[in-house]
């Protein structure tokens, strides 16, 4: 659907739905004191340390670290992604999602884009019935016998065979509505056909089990082999692949996912009982591909031809796969035998076999620099020189991280390059600041005999009730004067809120979502003060105190140090003369 999601609905909506009563529709919750608790749905675990807060209608688990609002909680229960989690919490709150248009047209609606799924609902039940009672459909059906694929596998998948016609779905279904599923060729002069004839069909389902597109595979030795539906307003080949809803049928929390080459290779693979493969559609995997998968599974197994054209496709892979590891998430590239591909492998080697090439795959650090040591002499300076040269732009794509470190620290190890220190240091600097706005090594800072500080308390109190920023208004604070650490995330909240006005924590950090400081956020909506309702006001406007009676000391100090060393102007004498009268 077209158009942007009204923020004030997503606010609205996250007010409207009780987290407690979302979440406990898919998982039982117990109160327990002020919380609601549960086995986490995320991990497996024998106690639970799954927590749902009614007052900052925000969860956490203890255990395995996930936290967020109503909508976080849907898109990681359901594997949804944010469009679609607000959806679906407008259906549980039985409210219609709203639309902005971007160019003010009507098209693009809900209405629309229904029609276009029920359609390819429709076209998808013609092409399995033409397998199933068609004379061509006979070859088809053939063809799947020769490759093993059972009655039942082809019903799981949906397999349907297109007829050799020109206008075998222009004479059933609306026209206008197959050509905008590009399922109709258009031509000069107002013409059309069938784009899909004479082929093996295999419709492409997205995460909801709805049809989205289709792949169609000749059955003699006519160009092209295989032929896709065009981009369309459901169907983007570079945000989908093939085979996920079935995967996810099977099992919902794959230990891994194996990325292949070609929806045979999914079909066989699951024919054998090896249900946790997918395949990119007539296009290399994507990063958004890979950010796709990471929702599922923490650990990607790419498998790939072992000849020259699949080594090469593995390579070519590296740069989305570069790009979309974090901590938590690895990555495995597994390159077949020569003259093998999936299907026939696992028809040689059994199951067992092929189950264990995957589980062995080479991790893909071990590739990357054994990918460099088989193409470069690192016994020669000139060796060790490319291998910087090459190896450094990826290694520069990875996100802050561990694992960013460690591979800078490998690829010193290899190049013997002491001039890698420099970006090692600035990785292990921005990863090490990234999260807080204060610094961690300095903890007199952060606390006060053991308490603490006045900064994280303030902060931390703000964000569980945004209703305090009146306390604040009430106050002629010069912000641009105050320094303390954190000050600049605490300047961003109260913009926000000021902004905003949100009703809840919820909402406050649903403003932060994708945001830099998102991370601090949700730690601060986590941190237990052990602060009473009917004590929240009183120890805030402690801690703002104590927060600005602080700010104003660092203040004073420096204006003193200064006229020591070099002395004031105007302006600046005059402010330290109001602050030592005031003192």
């Amino acid at each position: 659907m077209s158009g942007r999601i009204p923020r004030e609905f997503i606010d609205e909506l996250l007010v409207r739905v009780d987290i407690v009563d979302l979440i406990d529709s898919h998982v039982p919750l117990k109160k327990t004191g002020n919380n609601f608790v549960a086995r986490c749905p995320f991990h497996i675990e024998k106690t639970p340390s799954f927590s749902v807060n009614r007052k900052k209608q925000f969860f956490h688990c203890f255990g395995c670290g996930a936290s967020g609002n109503a909508i976080g909680f849907l898109m990681d229960f359901s594997h949804l992604d944010f469009v679609e989690a607000v959806e679906d919490l407008a259906g549980f709150a039985g409210l219609e999602v709203p639309r902005i248009s971007i160019d003010h047209q009507a098209s693009g609606s809900r209405k629309d884009l229904n029609s276009l799924y029920e359609l390819m609902e429709q076209v998808a039940a013609f092409y399995a019935d033409q397998l199933r009672t068609s004379d061509e459909g006979k070859i088809a059906v053939e063809y799947l016998k020769s490759r093993g694929v059972s009655g039942g596998c082809a019903s799981d998948f949906m397999l349907g065979y297109a007829p050799d016609e020109w206008k075998a779905l222009a004479s059933r279904f609306d026209q206008k509505l197959l050509l905008e599923a590009g399922l109709l060729v258009s031509k000069e002069g107002g013409q059309f056909y069938d784009r899909f004839r004479g082929r093996l069909m295999f419709p492409i389902r997205d995460r909801r089990a709805r049809i989205i597109g289709f792949g169609g595979r000749v059955l003699d030795d006519s160009l092209p082999k295989y032929l896709n539906s065009p981009e369309t307003s459901l169907f983007h080949k570079g945000k989908e692949v093939y085979g996920l809803h079935e995967l996810l049928e099977k099992n919902a929390k794959p230990q891994r996912i194996l990325i292949v080459e070609g929806y045979m290779d999914v079909i066989t693979l699951a024919q054998f009982g090896i249900h946790y493969a997918v395949a990119a559609l007539g296009t290399a995997a994507s990063q958004a591909h890979l950010d796709l998968l990471f929702r599922f599974s923490s650990e990607l197994v790419f498998c790939f031809d072992g000849d020259k054209a699949g080594r090469e496709a593995a390579w070519r892979a590296m740069e989305s796969a570069f790009s979309s590891l974090k901590d938590g998430r690895q990555i495995r590239v597994m390159l077949l035998p020569q003259n093998h591909d999936p299907d026939s492998l696992v028809r040689e080697e059994g199951v067992d076999g092929f189950v264990g090439r995957v589980q062995t795959a080479v991790g893909l650090s071990e590739y990357f620099f054994e990918h460099f040591s088989n193409e470069l002499n690192l016994s020669e300076m000139e060796g060790r020189a490319q291998l910087v040269s090459k190896a450094r732009p990826y290694l520069e794509r990875l996100p802050e991280s561990v694992f960013k470190e460690m591979m800078l620290a490998r690829l010193k190890e290899l190049s013997g390059w002491a001039g890698l220190d420099v970006l090692e240091n600035a990785t292990t600097l921005v990863s090490k600041q990234g999260l807080k706005q204060y610094p961690r090594a300095d903890k007199k800072r952060t606390r006060d005999n053991g308490r603490l500080s006045s900064a994280r308390v303030a902060i931390a109190l703000l964000v569980q009730n945004p209703r305090l920023i009146e306390a604040l208004d009430q106050r002629q604070i010069d912000w641009g004067a105050l320094e303390f650490p954190g000050v600049v995330l605490f300047k961003s909240i109260l913009q926000t809120i000021t902004n905003k006005n949100p009703a809840n924590t919820a909402i406050l950090m649903e403003c932060y979502r994708g945001a830099v400081e998102e991370k601090s956020i949700k730690a601060l909506a986590l941190l237990d003060l052990q602060v009473s309702d009917d004590k929240v006001d009183a120890v805030f406007c402690d801690a703002l105190n104590r927060l600005l009676t602080q700010a104003r000391e660092i203040n004073l100090a420096r204006l003193l140090d200064k006229d020591r060393v070099e002395g004031l102007d105007a302006q600046e004498k005059e402010l330290l003369r109001k602050m030592l009268a005031v003192k």
